[in-house]
């Protein structure tokens, strides 16, 4: 999955065709809600505008920022509350984009391929997670196994071994299960565990907590493929060419983080878990729509709905030294589900 997405030259995010947009005719292969409108940045900058004050931190952290559309909207909409914006995204073809979006920003902006020894400030990530490589486990005849990739007469199969490895909770029924475990995912967040010495983290994306991540009836798994506004679940063909994604398992994210031993003072503190529209509704997006046209109000109701992105994407906010009851998640929060 690594090598299908960041190999440099012939990976998915590391070419130069374009990847996020409405519709397909502009070539695109899925949108994002910064790119279905900018009222998903204005709603958002809210919380991270509080999560700012709260810290007593100036600089926004993005990684994985794709055409800049997150970024333009939150400088926008922040003002001098943010004194430097770095982007920490390892796809040259991305960021020769986001640095011609941005030129408004110049003067602020920053860009990374590897983080420092220590960092301050608010993280935003989103769908972030889903793009990082995950580990494929397949329970079959009760024993768990690990899939892997081989090559057989110049194209990629299936190849199963056995593996100690397993979901973190068990999983009932005797039943064949495919699912994911998300090693990188986890130890992405404890990196920023030790290297953030004082901010917060905000994930957005598509995933649920563990119950109902590895539910029994879950048993073909959730590694997706997304290109020309089409889904197939087959990596092993056209790669390179199309998105490949995994849901988050939240549960697993946060116990990543409350489970890391650090210094007191730098432990990661829960903040709130909730949908997408709850965080949303929170943060004032209903009152923004009605000052916007009809046709940005329908775009914006997108990120509401529940058959939409409302209710399939969630959103987590962890932060580093005293808890406060953040504005995302006043009403609806759901963390007592992780």
């Amino acid at each position: 999955m690594a090598l299908a997405l960041y190999t440099p030259g012939l990976g998915y995010y590391a070419g130069g065709l374009p990847k996020f947009g409405h519709l397909p005719q502009s070539g695109s292969d899925f949108v994002t809600a910064p790119e279905l409108t900018p009222l998903f940045g204005q709603a958002l900058a809210v919380q991270v505008r509080e999560a700012l004050e709260r810290t007593q931190t100036s600089e926004l952290w993005e990684f994985g920022a794709g055409s800049g559309a997150l970024a333009l909207q939150l400088l926008d909409a922040l003002g001098d509350a943010v004194q430097r914006y770095t982007i920490v995204d390892l796809s040259g073809s991305l960021r020769a984009r986001q640095q011609e979006r941005l030129a408004a920003h110049a003067h602020k902006l920053r860009w990374l391929d590897a983080l420092p020894d220590a960092m301050e400030g608010v993280v935003v990530g989103n769908e972030l997670l889903d793009a990082m490589p995950v580990q494929l486990l397949l329970r079959q005849g009760g024993q768990w196994h690990e899939r892997g990739v081989a090559l057989a007469q110049e194209a990629f199969v299936w190849q199963d071994r056995p593996t100690p490895l397993a979901p973190p909770i068990p999983i009932g029924g005797t039943h064949d299960y495919l699912t994911e475990i998300h090693p990188q995912a986890e130890a992405f967040v404890r990196t920023l565990g030790e290297k953030l010495r004082r901010g917060a983290l905000l994930l957005i994306d598509y995933g649920f907590g563990e119950r109902e991540y590895y539910h029994p009836q879950r048993h073909m798994g959730t590694l997706m493929c997304h290109r020309a506004h089409q889904a197939d679940d087959n990596p092993l063909v056209d790669v390179g060419a199309k998105d490949i994604t995994a849901h988050v398992n939240f549960t697993g994210i946060v116990l990543a983080a409350q489970e890391q031993p650090l210094p007191v003072g730098q432990e990661w503190q829960l903040l709130g878990y909730t949908s997408q529209a709850h965080f949303l509704i929170n943060c004032g997006l209903p009152q923004a729509m009605e000052q916007a046209p009809l046709q940005e109000r329908a775009l914006a109701a997108k990120l509401l709905m529940e058959h939409e992105m409302g209710e399939l994407f969630q959103v987590l906010l962890l932060a580093k030294g005293a808890p406060w009851e953040a504005v995302g998640f006043a009403h609806g929060d759901r963390s007592h589900r992780l």
